[in-house]
């Protein structure tokens, strides 16, 4: 792909993003493309059946030394958990039980985090909103990184702790930049977790409860399927904010490299993603788009054009109800 040029800033630009016009474009000359709206029907036998792994893994595993419980938390059950914030993704916009039955999205979402470690599905779902409403925008859009970050991890070896700390980040930057209040079902979210993880505790000891946690930060660090992180909105190409990657990886992140398409079309299930761009495939095939999650981490790391800077952002006015 090509360069940006040396950054010391982020990209802004004072255009609409690009999503919204295409939508109505796409509907309008595909509007069959409206009937793949709606729930998935095998998202809840898919996602418990991981949690149960997950829960069988722990049992499994309470016996093992802990370079073992690093080992596989790293090279398993990361990966499933990864693959479980994926979900998550999916299950806040609604497409487990569809739009009717919200709360039941929110409830199963939980049930999705179990196997995470730490609380998580009910802020994503409270701060992913805002990434799809206000993409790239100021102090709405959490994805992007802070001055700070940009700033500061700019070398190769910053840029690799960077990457392991995406855990940290993303969990520091929305109290940072967007704070808002706590609601309801994040304490739900926490308590659920907490009871869960001393279950697992009393049950099997302490190892078990690393294994799941380590293994969510391990995995959403520098691990190859963390690539979507980078890939999805960092600025490879000049002007270009969102890109889809269309690799294997796919099968087990909920089709999350239909990235473009997703952003497009959200309320579409991760599943049927791939759909959309067979029936438009001429807005989506001449697109940039990347071939591996892998590749995009290692040009991040060396690639001086390339760092927590290289983001769209924008201005957005927002009217305060009074």
């Amino acid at each position: 792909m090509g360069k940006t040029g040396g950054r010391g800033d982020f990209e802004w630009v004072y255009n609409d993003q690009p999503h919204t016009s295409r939508r109505r474009e796409i509907l309008a000359k595909y509007p069959e493309i409206k009937t793949l709206m709606g729930p998935d029907p095998q998202l809840k036998w898919v996602v418990s059946a991981m949690v149960l792994t997950q829960l069988l893994a722990c049992y499994m595993v309470h016996t093992l030394s802990w370079k073992w419980i690093f080992f596989w938390a790293y090279a398993f059950g990361g990966c499933i958990n990864h693959s479980l914030t994926l979900a998550i993704h999916d299950i806040s916009h609604n497409v487990a039980f569809g739009n009717k039955l919200a709360k039941w999205n929110r409830w199963f979402a939980m049930w999705a985090n179990l196997p995470i470690g730490v609380p998580y599905s009910a802020s994503f779902k409270k701060y992913h909103i805002d990434h799809h409403r206000y993409l790239g925008g100021d102090k709405l859009d959490v994805d992007i990184p802070t001055d700070i970050e940009g700033w500061f991890f700019c070398t190769p070896a910053r840029k690799v702790l960077w990457l392991f700390l995406q855990p940290l980040f993303y969990a520091i930057r929305p109290l940072v930049v967007n704070p808002k209040p706590l609601s309801l079902l994040e304490v739900q979210n926490a308590a659920v977790q907490v009871v869960v993880d001393l279950i697992i505790y009393q049950l099997w000891g302490l190892k078990p409860v690393v294994y799941l946690i380590a293994g969510s930060i391990l995995c959403m660090g520098l691990h190859p399927i963390s690539g979507h992180f980078i890939a999805e909105h960092y600025m490879f190409l000049k002007g270009h904010e969102t890109y889809s990657y269309y690799g294997s990886l796919n099968m087990i992140t909920f089709n999350v490299g239909y990235h473009m398409e997703h952003h497009d079309f959200p309320s579409i299930p991760g599943s049927k993603l791939p759909q959309v761009k067979r029936i438009a495939a001429e807005y989506y095939d001449n697109l940039p788009q990347h071939t591996s999650w892998t590749r995009v981490l290692w040009d991040f790391v060396f690639d001086d054009s390339i760092g927590p800077y290289a983001r769209i952002k924008r201005e957005y006015k927002i009217v305060k109800q009074g």
